[in-house]
Parts: C-alpha cells; sequence; structure tokens
C-alpha cells in the first residue's frame, strides 16, 4: 500500500473554476517525486489538496493509517513569540517524541545548519536563507513517514542545498516518502524517482525519466528538454 494515494477529479478556489483536474498519483515507501511545473500550472493547488486546504474538491486525498506527514511551505511560517529552540520543544511537546532522542537530533540538525548559536532567537528576525534552514529543521525533528515540500531551494545558498539533499536522502533511506515541488529541473533529474509534469492544471507526463522521454519521444532528452516539449504542444491544442 503507498504511504499517499491522490485521487483528484478536480479542485479550485470558486465552485465554478477548476484549476486541477484528473490529478491521480500515488508516494511510495523511500521514494521521491518531482512536482514540476511553471507558476501557474496548479503545483500549489495540487499540495493545499492534499493537505485538505482547498474545500472545493472533488476526489479523495489518502494517507497510509497511522502515519505522520510534514509539510514545509515555500514562505517560512513562525509564531512570532517563540525562538526556535521554542518552537522544536512546542513540536516536541505536541508529536510526544522522546526527550532524550529528540534533544540529540535536535542539536545534530542545529549544528549541521549552522543554527545551533541562533538558537535562542526568534526566527521572525534571520535571514531568509536562514528561516529555510530553519523550517527544514523544524520538518526534519519529527522525522514523519510522508514528506511534502514546496520549492526548497529558495533561498538556500549551495552548501544548504547541499545538506537539504544529504538530510532527504537519509529519510528516503529510512523509509520517508517524499513529494517535491520544484522548479530546479536539474537538481529534480538528479535526485527524484518519478516526475509529475504538469501543464495548465493536467497531468502532461508521469513516471521516471525515461518513462517521461518515451512520452514526449525525447529519447535522450533531459528533463527541462521533455517539461518544454510538452508545454509547447499543449500550447498547440
Amino acid at each position: 500500500m503507498p504511504l499517499l494515494k491522490v485521487d483528484i477529479q478536480k479542485a479550485g478556489y470558486e465552485k465554478k473554476k477548476t484549476i486541477i483536474e484528473n490529478i491521480h498519483f500515488d508516494v511510495k515507501k523511500g521514494e521521491l517525486i518531482g512536482l514540476i511545473g511553471p507558476n501557474g500550472a496548479g503545483k500549489s493547488t495540487t499540495i493545499k489538496s492534499i493537505l485538505g486546504l482547498i474545500e472545493n474538491k472533488e476526489g479523495t486525498i489518502s494517507f497510509q493509517e497511522g502515519i505522520k506527514y510534514s509539510y514545509i511551505p515555500e514562505k517560512p511560517l513562525f509564531y512570532d513569540e517563540l525562538t526556535l529552540w521554542e518552537h522544536l520543544d512546542f513540536i516536541a511537546a505536541v508529536e510526544k517524541l522522546q526527550q532524550n532522542e529528540y534533544k540529540t537530533y535536535a542539536h545534530e540538525l542545529l549544528k549541521m545548519y549552522k543554527l545551533y548559536d541562533h538558537a535562542n532567537e526568534f526566527p521572525i528576525t534571520y535571514s531568509k536563507g536562514m528561516q529555510q534552514k530553519a523550517m527544514l529543521i523544524l520538518s526534519f525533528i519529527i522525522q514523519p513517514e510522508v514528506y511534502i515540500i514546496d520549492e526548497p531551494f529558495i533561498g538556500l545558498d549551495p552548501n544548504a542545498m547541499r545538506l537539504f539533499l544529504t538530510t532527504i536522502e537519509k529519510e528516503r533511506l529510512r523509509g520517508a516518502g517524499i513529494l517535491m515541488s520544484t522548479h530546479v529541473l536539474d537538481t529534480a533529474e538528479k535526485v527524484c524517482d518519478r516526475f509529475i509534469l504538469l501543464v495548465k492544471g493536467r497531468i502532461a507526463a508521469f513516471g521516471t525519466l525515461d518513462e517521461i522521454r518515451e512520452q514526449c519521444k525525447l529519447s535522450e532528452g533531459s528533463l527541462f528538454d521533455c517539461y518544454h516539449k510538452l508545454a509547447e504542444d499543449h500550447e498547440d491544442e
């Protein structure tokens, strides 16, 4: 059974205005799926539908029973009056994490992402890159079975991006499934197992890179090449 199964007939922000339709896929254990598309393609609407934030939706979203999932938004969100450590302690209390294991992992993540010396400061005072790293730490600390990640590379410098990719690889080896929306196609091509290519609110292609190439009739094409071929084909429709 997949960790997450998505079957959306249609969804949108207004009853009579459909943004996405016929969105069907699943996320398996240890799998990283790239959700690919330009602004307006329906990536955010798909993610919000999965999270239950879209009222006008026809279809079903099924998480495997008893699992935890974590959402990392494109724009970091924090409580104004809490330091980063207080955010971590709050999450640990809500998720009922074992204190010894939680503290050990929190120290490890804070040092890895170079926020250890800033953990008693308010995240709202951080730079954009520091805020993004703080959001990653808050998500990783609960070690969920599913991650839903929206544009994680925005604001990350090359070193932080490398750390992020290393961490999610460890999470995949642990068995976590990951759905990641991104514009960074060259990186997605290297790290994702399968891809969902969205064009105008619909899935234009889905599968491994080889399967995407076959669907696009580009036997040696990059993910970038394939996506733009599909986008051009749909412009002609």
